[in-house]
């Protein structure tokens, strides 16, 4: 005998909105998560983006191919080790280490993958040559392409929501009502929450057309300054968007997400102001280097033409005498 479950249903009842949705895309020979499926097209997005702006950044688009290939499959994992290491079932996860590879389930912290792929990825860029902060910059605008996109994994799966409001926007579903229930917290199951999930994803890409302009348009932009900009949008948007949120992971009394944000945010501010300083020093060494790099090509090109000067009045003076 089979139970036929009901159809998981998202309504905004403010705006007169109710989808029936599903976690899973069925083709009938086969199904996959939306979560999984959304988070790949971000990346996808993601990297062709990169692909077609790498050489903007001083990049080659093959090394910045290799580096995203062998930096992306890693930066999975720390999102999902992230995510286990400060979940509250994490003696669940440790008592049975195979559900660690659930990742369709949900339970990414995309933090862990932010700070892997900013400690692996340079190691990449060595191997491949490739400007470090240059590719920091490329790679936050992927970031952001990526985030906005796969944020919208939490809808279907229906996590990663506030608490209880009654915006115009706000949202309810079967699944948020029942993972309210048991909270504790003193929110109402019955009224509708806020989705935490969309300001991120909305923030991400108002986050992403701003840096894109301002990477186009600032003619003094120097190399890392987009990474900057990144760590401090997201880190702001991040801290006040956590403190909405049911699900929170925590450290102890504190939420992890509103911990590291504080510290990306401080981070960025310092590391502008370092890169900055650095690269107004760089264009008189530059400058001295670029006059004795043409020097040399010029004097080496004087060479050259005199060579094939002699060369030219030696082969002449050679025909004459076999001619004589």
């Amino acid at each position: 005998m089979s139970i036929t479950k009901l159809a998981e249903y998202i309504e905004f009842p403010n705006l007169g909105w109710k989808f029936n949705i599903s976690d899973t895309l069925d083709f009938g020979f086969f199904s996959i998560k939306w979560y999984g499926l959304l988070i790949a097209v971000g990346v996808l997005l993601a990297i062709l983006y990169g692909l077609k702006r790498a050489e903007e950044f001083g990049i080659n688009p093959d090394s910045m191919i290799d580096v995203a290939l062998l930096t992306i499959p890693v930066a999975f994992i720390g999102a999902r080790l992230y995510y286990v290491f400060f979940s509250e079932s994490r003696a669940e996860y440790f008592a049975d280490p195979i559900s660690i590879l659930k990742v369709w389930e949900g339970g990414l912290g995309i933090y862990g993958g932010i700070i892997v792929a900013f400690i692996f990825g340079p190691l990449m860029c060595k191997l491949k040559k490739v400007n470090i902060w240059a590719m920091f910059d490329l790679t936050a605008l992927g970031f952001l392409i990526g985030q906005s996109i796969g944020r919208w994994g939490n809808f279907f799966n229906q996590e990663a929501f506030g608490g209880n409001t009654n915006l115009p926007w706000a949202m309810t579903g079967d699944e948020i009502a029942s993972q309210l229930m048991p909270n504790g917290a003193g929110y109402d199951p019955a009224l509708p929450v806020h989705p935490t999930f969309l300001y991120e994803s909305l923030w991400c890409i108002l986050g992403f057309i701003l840096l894109h302009i301002l990477s186009k348009r600032i003619l003094s932009r120097f190399d890392g300054m987009i990474f900057c900009g990144y760590m401090v949008w997201y880190g702001a948007g991040r801290f006040a968007i956590e403190s909405l949120r049911t699900d929170s992971l925590m450290a102890g009394t504190l939420r992890t997400s509103q911990l590291v944000a504080v510290i990306a945010v401080l981070l960025g501010v310092v590391l502008f102001f370092v890169l900055r300083r650095y690269a107004i020093s760089l264009p008189k060494t530059l400058t001295v280097a670029v006059a004795n790099a043409e020097s040399t090509e010029e004097d080496n090109s004087e060479i050259s033409a005199d060579e094939n000067v002699e060369e030219t009045v030696t082969t002449e003076e050679e025909t004459h005498g076999t001619a004589d």
